[in-house]
């Protein structure tokens, strides 16, 4: 396929998509209804300076180690073990930190382990007699533990899970579950097209323990069960411009929730030389978010492959939610071997 031909076609599907969503529009909005229905919203928030500086529209893209956040079959896209460190500076005086790191095995196969946390400074108890505190502090946090597997099983198509322990503190209370997420990746055979379908965060219903002193020596132990913010993601990807110097990635992912209504994403990824990158993204019909921008740089070091990536994305009303990431490939033993034979 020619660029001009790619390019064609990736406007045709922005068009066709962006359609929908304002055809949407103009009926009821049952899904906007669904808002505010499910728990553990921080498994919502995007993880790694690549992916969230193209919109999230990602899960076509994974050819890297943040795969094992928005793709877990993308783990089979790169054949080094590695690192990833991200850190996301969130509202409120929030941080959300993510730690994952990738084996790879047997040829075909890869294991992850992910580990994911949301947490805010203290903060007072307060209570309808004593307002300015009762000298007592709390602390709100989350924490997620994901190990992932992925296989190839043809030169196209990828499979990949997690399973995902999630638990949620607010003061004395605490909700535990167990996430599962599903994933598949296919190149297509027309030039570097690919798609990709992923089910993340489905589950049980899940609320929380533990007990809740109440005013008048009252006690509260039994709360009300939601379901976990499971997502259904269909994404498509390809380059419409591939050369030695120059590369520029095109994704598009359309996405239906279980806790508000469809929404999609588009995002570009433009390569100089594999060694700089200059990212941007945008998501439609979502309330509290529109565009990403971000840019990152290959760092080479003798024993591994280092990127880092940085990316801001715009929340509206809230402001701007910044994004640093540091992603470390080791060489395998394999590569290793050829390196110093062709010497």
């Amino acid at each position: 396929m020619t660029i001009v031909f790619k390019v064609l076609v990736f406007l045709l599907l922005v068009n066709l998509f962006s359609a929908n969503v304002v055809y949407s529009q103009l009926i009821p909005n049952l899904g906007g209804q669904r808002t505010g229905t499910s728990s553990l919203q921080f498994l919502k928030i995007g993880n790694g300076a690549r992916g969230t500086a193209m919109g999230e529209a990602f899960i076509a893209v994974v050819d890297d180690i943040s795969a094992l956040h928005y793709n877990p079959a993308g783990l089979t896209l790169f054949k080094d073990n590695g690192l990833t460190f991200s850190h996301t500076q969130w509202f409120v005086d929030s941080r959300l930190e993510n730690v994952g790191a990738v084996y790879h095995f047997g040829g075909k196969n890869a294991v992850g382990l992910s580990l994911t946390s949301l947490a805010t400074e203290d903060m007072k108890v307060t209570t309808e007699f004593q307002p300015e505190g009762t000298g007592s502090y709390f602390r709100f946090s989350d924490i997620a533990v994901g190990l992932s597997f992925a296989r190839q099983f043809t030169e196209q198509f990828s499979f990949g899970v997690t399973v995902r322990y999630v638990e949620e503190t607010l003061g004395e209370l605490k909700t535990r579950t167990v996430l599962g997420d599903l994933a598949t990746y296919y190149r297509t055979g027309l030039g570097t097209t690919r798609f990709a379908v992923v089910i993340s965060n489905f589950g049980s219903q899940v609320g929380p323990s533990g007990s809740v002193k109440l005013i008048g020596d009252r006690t509260a132990n039994d709360f009300q069960k939601f379901p976990p913010p499971t997502l259904f993601k269909i994404g498509f990807a390809f380059e419409p411009l591939l050369t030695k110097t120059n590369r520029v990635t095109t994704s598009i992912q359309v996405n239906s929730p279980n806790d508000n209504a469809e929404y999609l994403n588009i995002g570009a990824e433009y390569a100089f030389k594999d060694f700089l990158f200059f990212r941007g993204g945008y998501k439609f019909n979502v309330d509290a978010e529109s565009f990403s921008l971000g840019a990152g740089v290959y760092v080479p070091v003798s024993f591994a492959k280092a990127n880092l990536d940085y990316s801001i994305s715009n929340y509206k009303d809230l402001g701007f939610a910044q994004r640093l990431s540091l992603n470390i490939l080791f060489p395998t033993k394999q590569k290793a071997l050829q390196k110093e034979a062709l010497r």
